[in-house]
């Protein structure tokens, strides 16, 4: 699922400030300085992962290209920071209807897309996971009691009885957030028309309304400072809170509608029936490609050029693989994206999607069992819900379902470019999550040859995948299970240090937020990366 990045936890802080009235003059948050997460921090102070210095050690080197599959809501192939690294079929003939190659996916030059049709239309937004089991489960047992069901469907009742509760809370947070944040938008604008008519400027920063002199100015305009400030102090502006209201809006119309069924009126599939492979288009681009297109920069944006911005890594191809709508992604999806990434010449995959549920998690594991038996990495975001997913599951994940883990996947937290600062929204998990690495304020491409900052472990699994294709690429015999290890144990650990607790209070010792303590870095795992080499561990 690709999410607006903004969490429930910071607008509830800000609403509870706001009702208690507490007219805050924290210093404004300072902004991410530009390109961070390729900064080095003993010569920027920065928590970034040192790509530059990276590249030092490698000077004199040959590079060998690297594919790396991108599984999420599409790419904007045309993108000017990008066009020059996207993944191109060498077997296929772009336009002549066939299947030149005989994959079995007719004009896949760029990669495939498993969200729409043969008619060209795609599914944009679909409902959650958890919308899509409540109603399935609902038909068998709404109105029934545990005295009606018999010995053998007990569990599924159970589990049926759980749904309804996380179903109907999350339905109740929605229909609570929406007037709320619709509130906080108006506010918001308001406030953003009274500072402008009070400077007599068409748009001002935020230091501008902190010079504002307060003892001269009236109660409207130092409420609307106190607004404004309070936005900054909490990450979010008008244009986020924008996508926020529109985020609302659509979990209550469609992510939360048992009745929606996009996938029935556009695919017309079994989305059950998970042996099924041959369906789609190839319209990698698909409605809404901000988040995909964002995650491929990171990865991989053209560092030759003057354009926008530098990815991690400077010899790779994307390959695109649209699986994620806006809403939760279909494990039949899922699964099928992997398959075709790894048949296709992926060496490594990142996924930066996640659900609360997987009702067809056998099939996905089916999956990346494949892809470790094929020698892919997969990197895969630990999700934005502030929680521990050692205790509360995100999917995918690499526990299979029938016991065992596969060598070839690492999990991503989230780090802030701020000192001794885990992403306020970020998952984390002593067994489950690998590593650390920049997830919030990272400039990237965005469709349209633009560019943004964007939050999210979305954006930290990409920097991760973008190291393991640096590395990848100049050191082209090490294997996946190796490739993981590498990354893993080249980190920058301070396990000790003390960092807040995402969506809690208080700090933590940041050991206890991963199985490694540790952030990812580039120059570290290069330098691993030649000593491996000369110890003949790399063949």
């Amino acid at each position: 699922m690709r999410k607006w990045f903004i969490p429930v936890a910071v607008l509830a802080a800000h609403l509870a400030t706001a009702q208690s009235q507490n007219t805050s003059s924290e210093p404004v948050k300072t902004k991410a300085p530009t390109n961070w997460f390729n900064l080095d921090y003993s010569a920027d102070n920065v928590r970034g992962v040192s790509t530059e210095k990276a590249y030092e050690l490698l000077k004199g080197r040959k590079s060998h290209p690297v594919i790396v599959g991108v599984i999420d809501s599409g790419i904007d192939i045309n993108h000017e920071d990008l066009k020059s690294v996207i993944w191109k079929n060498p077997k296929e003939i772009a336009g002549n209807g066939k299947d030149d190659d005989g994959n079995g996916y007719i004009d896949d030059v760029n990669g495939w897309s498993f969200l729409g049709n043969k008619d060209g239309r795609n599914i944009d937004k679909e409902s959650l996971e958890l919308t899509r089991e409540y109603a399935r489960y609902k038909k068998l047992f709404d109105g029934k009691s545990e005295a009606d069901i018999p010995a053998d469907q007990k569990d599924a009742f159970t589990y049926y009885q759980e749904l309804k509760i996380a179903y109907n809370e999350k339905a109740q947070e929605s229909k609570m957030m929406l007037p709320l944040i619709e509130n906080l938008l108006k506010t918001y604008q308001e406030s953003t028309a009274t500072i402008k008519e009070y400077l007599k400027k068409d748009s001002f920063t935020a230091e501008d309304v902190s010079k504002i002199d307060k003892t001269t100015a009236d109660a409207k305009v130092k409420k609307a400072i106190s607004v404004l400030e309070r936005g900054y102090q909490m990450g979010y502006n008008e244009k986020e809170l924008q996508e926020g209201l529109d985020h609302y809006k659509t979990e209550a119309e469609i992510q939360l509608n048992t009745d929606f069924n996009a996938r029935k009126e556009i695919i017309g599939d079994d989305p059950d029936n998970t042996a099924d492979h041959n369906y789609g288009n190839n319209d990698v681009i698909g409605p809404d490609a901000r988040h995909g297109t964002h995650v491929a920069g990171i990865i991989g944006a053209d560092r030759t050029n003057s354009l926008g911005v530098k990815g991690v890594a400077d010899n790779v191809r994307i390959m695109v693989v649209r699986a994620v709508p806006d809403g939760d992604e279909r494990d039949k999806d899922v699964a099928n994206a992997i398959r075709y990434a790894v048949d296709n010449g992926a060496q490594i995959l990142n996924m930066s999607f996640g659900k609360a549920y997987s009702p067809q998690k056998e099939a996905v594991d089916e999956a990346v069992k494949y892809a470790e038996k094929k020698g892919v990495l997969l990197v895969h975001a630990a999700g934005n819900e502030s929680k521990n997913t050692d205790e509360e599951p995100n999917f995918p994940n690499r526990k299979f379902k029938k016991g065992g883990e596969p060598n070839n996947w690492i999990e991503v937290g989230a780090i802030s470019w701020e000192p001794n600062k885990v992403a306020s929204f970020s998952n984390y998990g002593k067994k489950g999550v690998d590593l650390f690495s920049p997830g919030v304020a990272l400039y990237s491409t965005v469709p349209g040859s633009k560019y943004e900052e964007l939050d999210g472990t979305s954006m930290a699994s990409p920097v991760v995948a973008g190291v393991a294709a640096l590395v990848k690429s100049y050191f082209p015999k090490i294997t996946a299970a190796q490739l993981k290890d590498l990354l893993i144990q080249s980190t920058v650990k301070f396990p000790e240090q003390q960092v807040n607790l995402p969506g809690g209070d208080g700090q933590v010792a940041f050991g206890e937020l991963s199985n490694t303590g540790g952030e990812v870095n580039a120059y570290q795992a290069v330098k691993l990366a030649l000593e491996w080499e000369k110890a003949g561990k790399i063949k």
